[in-house]
């Protein structure tokens, strides 16, 4: 079952939504800058893997252009960091709100791209 979670990313300043799988994985991830709400991402790892095993590397740097980049590894947080990253849940329903809005954005390339 799929877990959403919001949380701050102190060193760039973004806030990141995830919905993660059993095992911590992030299946899909937003990340939205915190002073302009520019949105740097909404990947899909099984959109990035498709990209992966159909067009080799040329077809995941043309989406991670568009789409940004999906965490390369399972979310792995200590009860510690729930503090300093401001770890909260997150609903379904305002997760799929914050990905729809952060997609288009991306799409219509109103956000930066990831260098």
């Amino acid at each position: 079952m799929a877990t959403y979670i919001r949380w701050f990313m102190p060193g760039h300043g973004h806030w990141c939504y995830d919905e993660l799988d059993d095992s911590q994985w992030s299946q899909r991830h937003v990340e939205q800058r915190d002073r302009d709400d520019v949105f740097f991402a909404a990947a899909s790892l099984a959109e990035t893997l498709h990209a992966r095993d159909t067009g080799g590397w040329r077809a995941v740097a043309a989406y991670e252009y568009t789409y940004g980049i999906s965490p390369e590894a399972p979310l792995d947080f200590t009860p510690s960091d729930a503090s300093e990253l401001r770890i909260t849940s997150l609903s379904a329903a305002g997760f799929e709100r914050i990905w729809s809005e952060a997609r288009a954005a991306r799409e219509a390339d109103w956000g930066v791209r990831p260098l």
